[in-house]
């Protein structure tokens, strides 16, 4: 029973040691395909970018199977990065969706081996488009090389598969390629951050540099008191308030002051300590403020992260209180701040 344990052990090791060798292997084998791929662009690389950049349309990517499926990744991407573009089946194409095709437009086309028959089906009828026609494919004498003005090298030595049959190596090179498309397009654009988040506003890119304190502020209930309300009543506006702070007010409404829990809690350390004393003695006087409800709620968590506060009164013009906004409400609406990036 023991060298049963024991066999199963070293079995178990064995395996496992295998598992991550494997891994390794994989990665690695992947990483060599993608740095040979780095050595060989050439000129055709920055012929294809040109090409895309002088459609007026959408670049239409399309491939079948395993290069389908990486060919919508790509066109997804270019879409997020400022090439408005779409993936299109060629057996779909074949049955009504060519007409998606428009004279201002060009097509991507991937075929590893560049003869996949439902690609090569509609090469023929692109072709009477009359459009730009780029491929991605690893045999520069294939059928799709031959139809198209601009190929890209997606070759590789040797898939990660350890029969050398699925498509691994291949398909990670091709979409790093289609990557790499991506990224010199942003460049030649000039593509912004600002022009990336407008595409995604519900990321938090998208939130960072969109969402403004005006969206998020309270603006209702808020607990504001008097500057000469006793302490004893002011602490029940900020209980009830649920602010950890309460706005003190003169007689035009004005903010002159903001006592939080902390405020409280110093204050009940003082010697000389009086529920009976108005609250403006113990508020800190001068509090920070924002004065545009359009500063960007991002910057706005920025100053509180900075400041280690809990709230921003947002004031009119006149000095009145339009809103507050807390931190909550900021981490709530998923804002996060740019303060490590400036620094």
């Amino acid at each position: 029973m023991r060298k049963g344990k024991r066999a199963l052990k070293e079995t178990m090791a064995k395996d496992g040691s295998f598992v991550i060798q494997s891994a390794v292997n994989t990665l690695l084998t992947e990483a060599e395909a993608l740095t040979q791929a780095a050595s060989r662009i050439d000129v055709d690389f920055e012929r294809a970018v040109d090409r895309i950049l002088s459609i007026e349309g959408k670049l239409i990517v399309t491939g079948i199977g395993k290069s389908g499926l990486v060919g919508a990744k790509i066109a997804a991407t270019l879409a997020s990065t400022g090439t408005s573009s779409f993936f299109l089946h060629p057996s779909e194409a074949l049955h009504g969706d060519l007409g998606m095709i428009d004279s201002r437009d060009g097509v991507l086309a991937i075929s590893y081996s560049g003869e996949s028959e439902e690609l090569s089906n509609i090469l023929p009828h692109i072709r009477r488009f009359d459009v730009p026609l780029l491929a991605m494919t690893a045999d520069p004498d294939s059928t799709l090389a031959g139809y198209a003005e601009v190929v890209l090298d997606i070759s590789v030595e040797k898939e990660a598969c350890p029969l050398g049959v699925a498509p691994t190596s291949s398909t990670t090179l091709t979409m790093a390629m289609g990557d790499a498309l991506a990224v010199a397009l942003m460049r030649k654009r000039g593509f912004k951050k600002e022009d990336f988040a407008s595409f995604h506003p519900g990321g938090s890119l998208g939130r960072r540099l969109f969402v403004k304190i005006s969206d998020i502020m309270r603006r209702e209930n808020l607990p504001i008191v008097h500057r000469d309300t006793p302490l004893k009543r002011a602490v029940i506006s900020l209980s009830e308030g649920r602010l950890g702070n309460i706005l003190i007010v003169d007689d035009e409404k004005r903010l002159v002051a903001v006592m939080s829990d902390g405020d409280l809690r110093r204050a009940l350390l003082k010697e000389d300590f009086d529920m009976e004393r108005a609250v403006m003695e113990y508020a800190t006087k001068e509090p920070k403020i924002l004065e545009e409800p359009s500063t960007l709620a991002s910057d706005a968590l920025a100053l509180i992260e900075e400041m280690q506060i809990q709230i921003l009164p947002v004031l009119n013009s006149d000095g009145t209180v339009e809103g507050v906004v807390h931190i909550h409400d900021l981490v709530s609406a998923g804002i996060k701040s740019d303060l490590k990036e400036r620094e």
